[in-house]
C-alpha cells in the first residue's frame, strides 16, 4: 500500500491511502500540539485493533456473539532497551463461550497480520527518488533465482519471463502495482490481490499452484484489464478525454446518430443485428457510450476481426460493456495463448450456466483419476482435513467442451460453493476449478456460501448467473448432487501446441453455429513481449440478456450526470425537472447515485452513500415539497444501509417534518426534547434544511469537472496513462 505523507503546520503530519487521511501529532510535552495521536500510538493501535479483527471475524462465523468479549493490549518496555518490548493482549471472555471456541479465540488473534509482520521483522529500505509520482517500480516480493526456468502446461515462456515482461510493461506505463495479499491456506493453492497504489479501483486477482504462477495471472488479468478498458467501464472518462481525438482507442470508429434515431449503417453485420435487435426496438441513442457520453459525436465502434472471413465489424463500445462484462478477455505470451485463454474463459461460463440453469446432474471423476494429479489431489485433501467435502465433476458434458468443476460443501452452515474451471489440458482445467475456489478466501469466507436448493426458478433466473460470474457465489441446485447423472464420465483430452488448441476451441464453435469476432491489442507492447486481445462470441458470451440494451443500459446515467454533478447551481425549475425525471423514470430508489452515473465518489462520504430515494428527499426539501420529503423519508429510513450518523440525521428530519406538516401539533413544545435526543448541532442543521436555508445536506459541491471526488479523479489519472501511451504509439 502507498502512503504519501504531507507536512501541517507545527509537527502535524497527514498520511493519505486509498480513501483516508490520518493525522498524527506529538504531544506538548515534545513540542506539538497534543491534537492527535502521534504515529508510533498508531503502531501500538494497529495491533490491538487487529487482533480484535480477527476476533470477530472468527465469532461472526460462528454466531457467537461479542458483546461480552472484551479485549486489551499494554505494551511493556524494557528499562535497558526501549526497543524491546512485550505487547500484552488480554482477552476476557464470557463464561457462556464453549471450552473449544475459547481456544478457537485465542488462536484466531495468532493469526493477526500485524503481529505477524513484526515478528518477521520488516526490512526498511530507504531511498531517494527524484519524483515520488512518477516513481512506477512494481512492489512485489517474487524473487525466483537467475537461472530460474519454470515452465507450466499452457505457457509459452517460463513464469519468470512471464513475470519479468508484464511487470515491465506496467513500469513503461507508470504503474506502480502493490501486492495487497496473499493466500496460501491448502497446499499448492495460492492466490493474490495486486492494485494500481495510485488508482486502488485498478486491481486484479490472481490464483494458481504456486506463487509465482498466481502472480503470473494476475499480473496477466491486469494486463487484459488495462487493454480492453475493463477498469473504466460504465465509468466517466471527463470531458478532456471526451473531446480527444480518440476517446477509447486511436483505431475507433464513430457513427452519428441518424435524425430518426435508426441505427447507423455499418454498424454491427447481418448475423449480430439479428441477434442484438430481432425486434427492431434498438435505437442509436441506446448505443451512445457511457464512458464519454457525447451525444453530439455519436455512437463509439471498435472494430473486430470476423473469425470465419477476416471481415471487419464494428461492435459499440456501449453494447460490449452493457453485455459482456469481463468475459473473453485475456493476456499472454503470443496471440494465440491469449485467445485460448479468452475462449477457455467463454466456454466456463457458458458451459457452467447452462448446468446450473439447467440443472444437469454431472458425472463424479474417478479416485484413480484424481491419483494422476497429486498435487492437485493434496489441495483437494486439505480441504477435507478441514472439515469441507469436497465433489469432483467432469463437467465436459460428455467430453464436448473443456471443462471441470470442483465442488465445496460446508457442513457448517448448509452452503455450498460450485467453482468451474476450463483449459484444453485436462490437468489445467480441474487445477483452476480448485484454485478459483479458493481465491481470496480464507476458511471463514467459505461460511458466506449460499445453500443449495430444489426451487428451479431460482436456480435459473438471469440474476442468479450474473452471481456466479461475479464470485461464484451464487445458488445451485441439489439436484447438482444426485447419483443419477445425465452424462458418463469422460477423460477428455484437447490439448497440443496453442495454436492447435484455439484452432480446436474455434472448431468446436463453429460446429455449434456460433461466430466468433476477435480485437486483438497490441497499442501497449509494440514489442511483442505480450499479447491481449478479447473474443465475443453473440448469443453465447454475454453475462447480461440482451434487453438489457434497452430495458437497462447503463448509458441512462447521460439523462441524470449532469445535472446530479451541478446539483448545487440548479434552478428550483431544474431541480423539480430532475426529481420529476428519477420519479418517471421507474429506477429502483435504492441504487446509489455513483453506480447510476458512472462516478467514484468516496464511499465514505455522503456523496458515496447517497441512493436515488435519499437524493429525491433532498431536492423536495430544496423545493419546499415537504410533504413529498416526509413520504419518501419513511421509506429510506426503512430500508438503507447508510451510517448511523446520516440515518440519525434523517429520522430528526422526519420527526421534524411530522410535527412542521401538523395543524395540531407546535414544534416549540417539542423543541427540548428534539434537541436532547438528536443534538443542538443536528438539530440546526436539520432546521436550516427544512427552512430551505441551507441545501443538500453532506454533499459537497462539485460539477462535471469533478472537484473534489478523489478516487474517480485518480481512475481518470489512471485511463490518461493508457491513453498517452495508445496515442504515442499510433502517431
Amino acid at each position: 500500500m502507498e502512503i504519501k505523507v504531507n507536512f501541517l503546520d507545527n509537527l502535524r503530519l497527514e498520511a493519505k491511502f486509498d480513501d483516508f487521511t490520518v493525522i498524527a501529532d506529538q504531544p506538548i510535552r515534545y513540542k506539538g500540539d497534543g491534537s492527535a495521536p502521534s504515529p508510533f500510538d498508531y503502531f501500538l493501535a494497529s495491533s490491538a485493533l487487529c487482533a480484535a479483527y480477527f476476533v470477530k471475524v472468527y465469532c461472526k462465523s460462528r454466531d457467537i456473539s461479542t458483546d461480552n468479549i472484551r479485549i486489551s493490549q499494554n505494551n511493556i518496555v524494557d528499562p535497558e532497551d526501549r526497543y524491546n518490548q512485550v505487547f500484552q493482549i488480554n482477552v476476557e471472555l464470557p463464561d457462556s463461550i464453549s471450552d473449544k471456541d475459547r481456544q478457537g479465540i485465542l488462536r484466531s488473534i495468532e493469526r493477526c497480520t500485524v503481529k505477524k509482520v513484526v515478528q518477521t521483522g520488516p526490512e526498511f529500505k530507504i531511498e531517494p527518488v527524484e519524483n515520488i509520482d512518477a516513481d512506477s517500480q512494481a512492489m512485489i516480493m517474487v524473487s525466483p533465482e537467475d537461472d530460474a526456468n519454470t515452465f507450466i502446461l499452457g505457457k509459452d515462456l517460463p513464469l519468470e519471463k512471464t513475470i519479468e515482461n508484464m511487470t515491465s510493461i506496467l513500469e513503461g506505463l507508470g504503474m506502480k502495482i502493490e501486492v495487497t495479499s496473499w493466500r496460501n491456506i491448502v497446499p499448492n493453492v495460492w492466490s493474490l490481490n495486486i492494485r494500481d497504489a495510485a488508482s486502488p479501483m485498478c486491481f486484479t486477482n490472481g490464483k494458481g499452484a504456486s506463487k509465482e504462477s498466481a502472480l503470473c495471472s494476475a499480473l496477466g488479468e491486469f494486463i487484459e484489464r488495462l487493454n480492453c478498458n475493463f477498469f473504466y467501464n460504465d465509468q466517466f472518462f471527463g470531458e478532456e478525454i471526451a473531446n480527444a481525438d480518440f476517446v477509447h482507442y486511436p483505431n475507433e470508429k464513430w457513427f452519428p446518430l441518424e435524425d430518426d434515431d435508426s441505427l447507423p449503417r455499418g454498424l454491427l453485420d447481418e448475423y449480430t443485428l439479428d441477434i442484438y435487435n430481432p425486434d427492431d426496438e434498438l435505437c442509436g441513442s441506446h448505443l451512445i457510450d457511457t464512458n464519454s457520453g457525447n451525444i453530439e459525436r455519436g455512437i463509439v465502434s471498435i472494430p473486430y476481426k470476423r473469425n470465419s472471413d477476416g471481415k471487419t465489424v464494428y461492435f459499440p463500445s456501449n453494447l460490449i460493456e452493457n453485455l459482456f462484462l469481463s468475459n473473453g478477455m485475456s493476456a499472454g505470451n503470443n496471440v494465440f495463448e491469449a485467445q485460448v485463454q479468452c475462449l477457455s474463459e467463454i466456454f466456463e461460463r457458458a458451459v457452467k450456466r447452462q448446468i446450473i440453469e439447467q440443472e444437469i446432474v454431472l458425472p463424479d471423476v474417478p479416485q484413480s483419476v484424481l491419483e494422476k494429479y497429486p498435487s492437485i489431489l493434496a489441495g483437494i485433501q486439505g480441504l477435507e482435513e478441514q472439515g469441507f467435502p469436497i465433489v469432483v465433476k467432469d463437467a465436459s458434458l460428455g467430453g464436448q467442451f473443456p471443462v471441470m468443476c470442483v465442488t465445496l460443501m460446508n457442513p457448517r452452515n448448509g452452503g455450498v460453493f460450485a467453482s468451474f474451471g476450463a483449459h484444453p489440458s485436462f490437468e489445467v482445467a480441474l487445477e483452476r476449478s480448485l484454485t478459483e475456489l479458493l481465491q481470496g478466501r480464507s476458511f471463514e469466507g467459505l461460511n458466506d456460501v449460499p445453500k443449495p436448493t430444489f426451487n428451479s426458478m431460482a436456480v435459473s433466473e438471469p440474476e442468479n448467473f450474473v452471481e456466479h460470474f461475479i464470485d461464484s457465489t451464487g445458488v445451485i441446485s441439489w439436484r447438482f448432487f444426485s447419483t443419477k447423472h445425465d452424462y458418463e464420465f469422460v477423460e477428455w483430452d484437447f490439448s497440443g501446441t496453442n495454436e492447435e488448441e484455439n484452432s480446436q476451441l474455434l472448431g468446436i464453435l463453429e460446429t455449434m453455429g456460433k461466430e466468433v469476432y476477435i480485437a486483438s491489442f497490441d497499442g501497449l507492447t509494440p514489442d511483442g513481449s505480450a499479447a491481449a486481445c478479447r473474443i465475443l462470441v453473440p448469443d453465447y458470451s454475454e453475462v447480461y440478456p440482451v434487453e438489457d440494451l434497452i430495458w437497462d443500459n447503463t448509458n441512462k446515467a447521460l439523462d441524470y450526470r449532469e445535472d446530479i454533478l451541478n446539483l448545487h447551481r440548479l434552478s428550483e425549475d431544474e431541480l423539480i425537472d430532475l426529481v420529476e425525471r428519477l420519479e418517471d423514470s421507474q429506477l429502483d430508489n435504492y441504487i446509489d447515485i455513483r453506480t447510476l452515473i458512472g462516478i467514484e465518489f468516496d464511499e465514505n462520504t455522503a456523496w458515496g452513500q447517497l441512493t436515488i430515494i435519499e437524493l429525491k428527499v433532498l431536492i423536495y426539501l430544496a423545493v419546499g415539497g415537504l410533504e413529498q420529503a416526509y413520504e419518501l423519508i419513511g421509506d429510506f429510513l426503512q430500508y438503507n444501509d447508510n451510517t448511523v450518523e446520516r440515518t440519525m440525521f434523517f429520522h430528526a428530519v422526519h420527526n421534524t417534518l411530522e410535527i412542521a406538516l401538523s395543524d395540531e401539533l407546535e414544534f416549540e413544545d417539542y423543541q427540548t426534547a428534539l434537541t436532547r435526543m438528536y443534538g443542538e448541532e443536528r438539530m440546526s442543521e436539520v432546521i436550516s434544511l427544512i427552512n430551505g436555508e441551507a441545501n443538500f445536506h453532506g454533499l459537497t459541491e462539485t460539477s462535471m469537472a469533478l472537484e473534489g471526488i478523489e478516487p474517480h479523479l485518480r481512475l481518470i489519472e489512471s485511463y490518461k496513462k493508457l491513453h498517452s501511451a495508445r496515442a504515442k504509439l499510433a502517431e
